[in-house]
Protein backbone atom coordinates (compact mmCIF):
# COMPACT_ATOMS: atom_id res chain seq x y z
CA UNK A 1 0.00 0.00 0.00
CA UNK A 2 1.64 3.63 -0.98
CA UNK A 3 1.49 6.55 1.01
CA UNK A 4 -0.97 7.99 -1.20
CA UNK A 5 -3.73 5.37 -0.79
CA UNK A 6 -3.47 5.62 3.32
CA UNK A 7 -6.46 8.25 4.30
CA UNK A 8 -5.09 11.03 6.56
CA UNK A 9 -7.01 9.82 9.21
CA UNK A 10 -4.54 6.58 9.40
CA UNK A 11 -1.85 8.48 8.91
CA UNK A 12 -2.07 10.74 11.19
CA UNK A 13 -4.55 14.00 11.73
CA UNK A 14 -5.50 16.12 8.69
CA UNK A 15 -5.66 19.76 8.28
CA UNK A 16 -8.83 20.78 7.60
CA UNK A 17 -9.83 20.86 11.16
CA UNK A 18 -6.85 22.21 12.66
CA UNK A 19 -7.53 25.39 9.99
CA UNK A 20 -10.94 25.48 10.88
CA UNK A 21 -10.58 25.57 14.90
CA UNK A 22 -7.89 28.08 14.79
CA UNK A 23 -10.08 30.23 12.07
CA UNK A 24 -12.91 30.49 13.97
CA UNK A 25 -10.51 31.24 17.00
CA UNK A 26 -8.88 34.05 15.30
CA UNK A 27 -12.48 35.31 14.22
CA UNK A 28 -13.60 35.33 18.07
CA UNK A 29 -10.56 37.40 19.06
CA UNK A 30 -11.08 39.86 15.63
CA UNK A 31 -14.78 40.38 17.31
CA UNK A 32 -13.40 40.79 20.48
CA UNK A 33 -10.80 43.49 19.67
CA UNK A 34 -13.24 45.19 17.15
CA UNK A 35 -16.21 45.29 19.67
CA UNK A 36 -13.70 46.94 22.31
CA UNK A 37 -12.27 49.63 20.07
CA UNK A 38 -15.88 50.20 19.30
CA UNK A 39 -16.36 50.71 23.29
CA UNK A 40 -13.28 52.62 23.91
CA UNK A 41 -13.62 54.71 20.44
CA UNK A 42 -12.51 54.76 16.65
CA UNK A 43 -12.14 57.97 15.94
CA UNK A 44 -9.98 60.93 16.16
CA UNK A 45 -9.61 63.53 19.11
CA UNK A 46 -8.41 66.87 19.47
CA UNK A 47 -4.97 65.04 20.07
CA UNK A 48 -4.80 62.53 17.86
CA UNK A 49 -6.37 58.76 17.10
CA UNK A 50 -8.65 57.85 19.70
CA UNK A 51 -7.53 54.57 22.06
CA UNK A 52 -9.46 51.77 19.91
CA UNK A 53 -8.05 53.27 16.59
CA UNK A 54 -5.52 51.65 15.24
CA UNK A 55 -6.62 47.84 17.21
CA UNK A 56 -10.00 48.26 15.20
CA UNK A 57 -7.71 48.09 11.77
CA UNK A 58 -5.81 45.41 12.84
CA UNK A 59 -9.05 43.57 14.36
CA UNK A 60 -10.70 44.39 10.63
CA UNK A 61 -8.18 42.47 8.65
CA UNK A 62 -7.65 39.83 11.54
CA UNK A 63 -11.24 39.20 11.17
CA UNK A 64 -11.00 39.43 7.15
CA UNK A 65 -7.97 36.82 7.53
CA UNK A 66 -9.42 34.35 9.34
CA UNK A 67 -12.84 34.38 7.26
CA UNK A 68 -10.74 33.72 4.37
CA UNK A 69 -8.87 30.87 5.90
CA UNK A 70 -13.08 29.87 6.91
CA UNK A 71 -14.51 30.02 3.77
CA UNK A 72 -12.12 28.44 2.16
CA UNK A 73 -11.72 25.34 4.05
CA UNK A 74 -15.63 25.36 3.86
CA UNK A 75 -15.66 25.05 0.18
CA UNK A 76 -12.57 22.76 -0.14
CA UNK A 77 -14.19 20.35 1.60
CA UNK A 78 -12.87 17.17 3.16
CA UNK A 79 -11.40 15.89 -0.66
CA UNK A 80 -7.83 17.47 0.79
CA UNK A 81 -5.44 14.46 1.57
CA UNK A 82 -2.59 16.72 3.52
CA UNK A 83 -1.74 15.72 7.05
CA UNK A 84 -1.18 18.32 9.29
CA UNK A 85 0.68 15.98 11.80
CA UNK A 86 1.14 12.95 12.44
CA UNK A 87 0.07 10.69 15.43
CA UNK A 88 3.92 10.79 16.80
CA UNK A 89 3.98 14.44 16.02
CA UNK A 90 0.66 14.76 18.06
CA UNK A 91 2.25 12.95 21.02
CA UNK A 92 5.42 15.73 20.96
CA UNK A 93 3.16 18.42 21.18
CA UNK A 94 0.74 16.66 24.09
CA UNK A 95 4.53 16.12 25.86
CA UNK A 96 5.08 20.16 26.43
CA UNK A 97 1.13 21.15 26.17
CA UNK A 98 -0.07 19.24 28.92
CA UNK A 99 3.21 19.92 31.71
CA UNK A 100 3.21 22.93 30.53
CA UNK A 101 -1.04 23.51 31.69
CA UNK A 102 -0.01 21.77 34.43
CA UNK A 103 2.69 25.09 35.46
CA UNK A 104 0.35 27.50 34.37
CA UNK A 105 -2.15 25.96 36.98
CA UNK A 106 0.36 25.62 39.16
CA UNK A 107 1.11 28.86 39.46
CA UNK A 108 -1.57 30.11 41.00
CA UNK A 109 -1.28 27.78 43.50
CA UNK A 110 2.52 27.32 44.57
CA UNK A 111 3.62 31.13 43.01
CA UNK A 112 5.96 30.78 40.09
CA UNK A 113 9.32 30.07 41.47
CA UNK A 114 8.13 26.89 42.87
CA UNK A 115 5.91 26.06 40.03
CA UNK A 116 9.23 26.89 37.67
CA UNK A 117 11.62 24.58 39.44
CA UNK A 118 8.96 21.77 38.73
CA UNK A 119 8.67 22.42 35.41
CA UNK A 120 12.76 22.96 34.53
CA UNK A 121 12.72 19.65 36.55
CA UNK A 122 10.52 17.63 34.68
CA UNK A 123 11.39 18.26 31.44
CA UNK A 124 15.65 18.06 32.47
CA UNK A 125 14.62 14.56 33.65
CA UNK A 126 11.79 13.45 31.31
CA UNK A 127 12.93 14.66 28.03
CA UNK A 128 16.31 15.88 28.55
CA UNK A 129 17.22 12.46 30.43
CA UNK A 130 19.86 14.59 32.72
CA UNK A 131 19.79 12.50 36.45
CA UNK A 132 19.29 14.24 39.06
CA UNK A 133 22.77 15.83 40.08
CA UNK A 134 22.48 18.21 37.65
CA UNK A 135 18.51 18.50 37.18
CA UNK A 136 18.38 19.23 40.95
CA UNK A 137 20.78 22.84 40.96
CA UNK A 138 19.31 23.79 37.85
CA UNK A 139 15.94 23.70 38.53
CA UNK A 140 16.30 25.43 41.89
CA UNK A 141 19.35 27.66 40.11
CA UNK A 142 16.65 29.24 37.74
CA UNK A 143 14.47 30.70 39.52
CA UNK A 144 16.67 31.52 42.06
CA UNK A 145 18.43 33.57 39.71
CA UNK A 146 14.60 34.99 38.52
CA UNK A 147 13.81 35.97 42.23
CA UNK A 148 17.21 37.79 42.48
CA UNK A 149 16.74 39.84 38.85
CA UNK A 150 13.30 40.44 39.00
CA UNK A 151 12.26 40.91 43.04
CA UNK A 152 15.61 42.39 44.15
CA UNK A 153 17.42 43.94 41.19
CA UNK A 154 14.10 45.20 39.29
CA UNK A 155 11.96 45.55 42.55
CA UNK A 156 8.88 43.84 40.25
CA UNK A 157 7.43 41.21 42.26
CA UNK A 158 6.18 37.82 40.21
CA UNK A 159 3.37 35.99 41.83
CA UNK A 160 3.83 34.22 44.81
CA UNK A 161 2.28 31.06 46.41
CA UNK A 162 1.08 30.45 50.01
CA UNK A 163 4.76 28.46 50.62
CA UNK A 164 6.83 31.20 48.76
CA UNK A 165 5.45 33.69 51.27
CA UNK A 166 5.38 31.51 54.08
CA UNK A 167 9.23 31.43 53.48
CA UNK A 168 9.43 35.05 52.96
CA UNK A 169 9.90 35.26 49.38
Amino acid sequence: MHDDDVTPEARGLGTRGPELGLALLLLLIAVLVITDSLRVGIGWADDGPRSGYFPFYIGLLLAAASASILVGQLLRGRREREVFATREQLGLVFAVLLPTLVYVGAIALLGIYLASAGLIAWFMWRHGRYGWRLTLPVSVGVPLVFFLVFERWFLVPLPKGPIERLLGF
